[in-house]
């Protein structure tokens, strides 16, 4: 192999590893980790923050409490809610502890527009605000989605409902 072919060999096998030093340095902090299971006494407290918020400003919603595999462990339905809002609180919350960050961060990439349309074809992706993680200790011991107001005044609720976690 000549010298100028062996160049453009090296060359050639060295661009992925740069590539790859890029985007891990381009990468958001790593989110915490699944810690135990959020309890039903702790859901109920979730619940309640965020019902409080609610009902301060005026807001019916449906919250949703769901444990590190997923599972439901609490839903309220505040009267007057619509009834779509149930499915839609619970795919919220589904989304934020999946992929570790709020649903309103894939929001906020559809914005972007460019690459981050592929959100679109991802599976289990709600791209909406309203979902968040419930964060205890350091470990995600769950999340919580909320339905039924705009998505900015969901967002604000499951923040509030997060916060009785910590």
């Amino acid at each position: 192999m000549t010298l100028k072919k062996s160049a453009l060999v090296a060359l050639a096998l060295m661009l992925p590893l740069a590539t790859a030093s890029a985007q891990q340095a381009a990468a958001p902090a790593p989110a915490p980790g699944y810690g135990a299971p959020i309890s039903l006494d702790a859901a109920k407290k979730v619940i309640a923050a965020g019902q409080a918020e609610a009902k301060k400003n005026g807001w019916t919603m449906v919250i949703s409490v769901i444990d590190t595999g997923g599972n439901l462990v609490a839903l309220e339905r505040m009267d007057g809610t619509q009834l779509g809002s149930i499915q839609v609180a619970q795919d919220k919350a589904h989304t934020a502890l999946f992929f570790k960050r709020p649903s309103k961060s894939f929001q906020d990439g559809l914005a972007q527009g460019g690459e981050n349309n592929r959100y679109l074809a991802m599976a289990g992706v709600l791209p909406v605000d309203g979902g968040d993680l419930i964060i205890s200790g350091g470990a995600i011991i769950g999340a919580i989605g909320v339905s039924g107001a705009a998505s900015a005044q969901d967002g604000q609720v499951a923040k509030a409902g997060a916060a009785a976690s910590k």
